[in-house]
């Protein structure tokens, strides 16, 4: 994420994270329906903003607002959807979001410094950690290599969140750069899992580089890139061996073929769309990306103002 807030952050995540297994939450609103007929852009509601994206096998997306925290959900076959986690208050924020194999959302919440874990079902928020204090911005999220692993955009280090337990720092070390203090430049953004399921990915967005990091000891390693940036680098997504980076002040998602252990990519493509409005995240789901317009640029002090979240070929 970046822009007036900052690139995504987290808000505490759960210490519940043992609860039973949702039931029935994840299966579709309605009745599914050829993708071809599914709308191409889906609106959310006013005085949201958008930043993160999730999407469940059943084709249910969320989303969470950087003005207030709150969580929505909506199906991607009907367009049809509405809030689940209502308004958190001043100073809260949803930014990076994932679903978990029982079908928790784990939430990034931003200049907070905390995680959260959601319901996915109903909304409700099941367990707050406080991962940071200080200039901290809890950024992103993926799950993975034992648990879930958060980005800090002003620190450089992963914030580990293991089933059952409370969150712990991993340093960055090796060749990662370092991010200067004081929480004006950013580090650490978008993060994903490499192909083979063994290493975090993590662009770093103040040296505008990719790295492979050891969940293990947090050593990082830059990816060489045959072609394309991932300068402005946001949101992250790797399906199957693609790896897509979400650029946001370039309106633009960059398309690589990556190495299954993510030590190298080459450049495949450059996705535009006259749609994209400083987009952030995205999914893929169907065939489909979907793209997560955050709209920086915006007047966000004016409620109804609203933004998008757009589909196109992925």
């Amino acid at each position: 994420m970046t822009g007036p807030l900052g690139r995504r952050s987290f808000l505490g995540a759960a210490a519940a994270l043992g609860g039973a297994a949702l039931v029935g939450p994840l299966a579709p609103l309605a009745r599914a329906r050829p993708a071809a007929s599914r709308p191409d852009t889906l609106h959310t509601p006013p005085g949201f903003q958008p930043e993160g994206i999730a999407v469940s096998p059943g084709g249910l997306a969320y989303t969470g607002s950087l003005l207030d925290g709150s969580v929505y959900r909506v199906d991607l076959a009907t367009g049809a959807g509405r809030i689940i986690t209502p308004a958190l208050g001043r100073g809260e924020a949803s930014v990076g979001l994932k679903l978990d194999g029982p079908g928790r959302l784990l939430v990034a919440g931003g200049a907070s410094g905390r995680i959260r874990v959601v319901h996915a079902g109903d909304g409700r928020v099941l367990a707050t950690h406080q991962a940071a204090t200080g200039t901290a911005f809890v950024n992103d999220v993926i799950v993975g290599c034992g648990g879930a692993w958060f980005t800090d955009s002003f620190n450089d280090v992963l914030y580990f969140l293991p089933a059952g337990r409370a969150p712990r720092a991993v340093a960055l070390s090796g060749e990662w750069a370092p991010t200067p203090p004081g929480g004006q430049v950013w580090g650490a953004n978008g993060i994903e899992r490499t192909p083979d399921g063994r290493a975090l990915l993590v662009v770093n967005d103040n040296v505008q580089a990719l790295f492979r990091v050891d969940p293990r000891t947090g050593a990082a390693t830059e990816v060489e890139l045959d072609g394309g940036s991932v300068a402005n680098g946001d949101g992250l997504v790797v399906h199957g061996r693609t790896l897509y980076v979400v650029r946001n002040q370039d309106q633009a998602v960059d398309v690589f073929t990556i190495a299954a252990d993510a030590r190298r990519a080459g450049f495949v493509r450059r996705i535009t769309d006259p749609r994209f409005d400083e987009p952030t995240t995205a999914a893929v789901h169907g065939g489909r990306l979907y793209v997560v317009n955050a709209a920086f640029d915006s007047d966000w002090s004016d409620p109804a103002t609203a933004s998008t979240i757009v589909s196109c070929p992925s």
